[in-house]
């Protein structure tokens, strides 16, 4: 989709991009794959915060890609300084390990855009391989706008039932995860409804993503394990590498679980919210769903609202303005099957009012 791409044909500026990184091989491998790209300058580069801290108001780059561990002040509190005085944007790079995915969920909300894992450590050779990806990943945010959130009053609750009423099926992709976590600390707890929420993530970041949500929300939140009963007030992550798939439990009348699917990709992902929306829709009661599609490129969730629609459904989705990607969210309105087109800040508030109302 043209409006998702960064498009230099009518402006010839280069993408100018500042790496800040531990190591001095990974900085010249980082740097080698970004200016293979005629579209991409790499301006500079340091292993040290406080010189980045210094630099990038000065060079003032496009893009920032950020290590966490960095020899004298931590990445998260170089970004933190950064977005309270030179909001920039910043790209994490983050090794594939339980430490480094809780950094990265950290990151996302403290304004990082998005991240680049290290397929194989905090020094990963192999990082040539995902050379396509990177730079796409590069030329996306370049081209999308910079805004800020920021988490405020946090819930408290551990009751839930295990009667559930409502479902509420959230799904985004690139900017997702601060928008996820907006919106789930706007929650109340004690609410007669089952969050199952869809993020494009890699493998090994979506047990700390629903941790992270768990910590800012009023209802419990974790990752789905395969077998799971849907329980009321409580939240389950598709893990990264598995479709989630909502059936009924034979023999139990209104009791349904999720189950981990290895099935192909939808959208070019897994997992992908059209298959939880999809399998939703044709084992629960329509007019109790809601399904909610955030921020992200491509389409997925376009074909599993307008199934929650026909079903009975209300579908929410975040506008233009307040998206970092206008492509998922841009998709379903296309369809002409939103009931909601609004900003961020506002759809809490919306999901409750359609919960509250029946």
């Amino acid at each position: 989709m043209v409006s998702e791409k960064f498009n230099l044909g009518f402006n010839m500026k280069k993408i100018r991009v500042f790496i800040v990184e531990d190591s001095v091989l990974m900085q010249k491998i980082i740097a080698d794959i970004l200016s293979g790209d005629p579209d991409i300058e790499v301006i500079g580069s340091t292993k040290y915060g406080k010189e980045a801290l210094e630099k990038i108001p000065e060079l003032k780059p496009d893009i920032v890609t950020l290590d966490v561990n960095l020899p004298d002040v931590s990445g998260l509190i170089v970004l933190e300084s950064l977005m309270n005085a030179a909001p920039v944007k910043v790209v994490m790079l983050s090794a594939y390990t339980q430490k480094g995915a809780e950094a990265t969920m950290k990151a996302l909300e403290l304004g990082a855009l998005d991240f680049i894992p290290k397929p194989s450590g905090e020094v990963s050779l192999d990082l040539y391989n995902f050379k396509d990806e990177i730079i796409s990943k590069i030329k996306l945010l370049a081209g999308v706008s910079l805004k800020k959130s920021f988490i405020t009053d946090i819930f408290i609750d551990e009751k839930a039932t295990t009667s559930v009423k409502n479902l509420v099926i959230i799904g985004a992709s690139t900017g997702g995860p601060k928008a996820i976590i907006d919106i789930m600390h706007k929650i109340p707890s004690q609410v007669n409804a089952n969050f199952l929420i869809v993020q494009h993530m890699p493998k090994g970041f979506t047990k700390s993503f629903a941790e992270r949500i768990s910590w800012h929300s009023g209802i419990k939140v974790k990752e789905v394990e395969d077998g799971d009963i849907l329980t009321s007030n409580v939240g389950y992550v598709a893990c990264s590498g598995y479709h989630m798939v909502m059936e009924k439990i034979p023999g139990k009348k209104n009791r349904h679980c999720l189950r981990m699917d290895d099935t192909p990709l939808v959208n070019y992902v897994r997992p992908a919210l059209d298959v939880t929306m999809s399998s939703a829709s044709e084992v629960f009661e329509g007019k109790n769903i809601i399904g909610v599609v955030l921020t992200g490129m491509g389409k997925d969730g376009a074909e599993g609202a307008e199934k929650i629609k026909a079903a009975g459904g209300r579908i929410i989705i975040q506008d233009e303005e307040t998206s970092v990607v206008y492509g998922m969210p841009k998709a379903v309105a296309e369809k002409g099957i939103a009931d909601d087109i609004m900003p961020l800040n506002k759809i809490s508030a919306k999901i409750m009012e359609y919960l509250n109302n029946g």
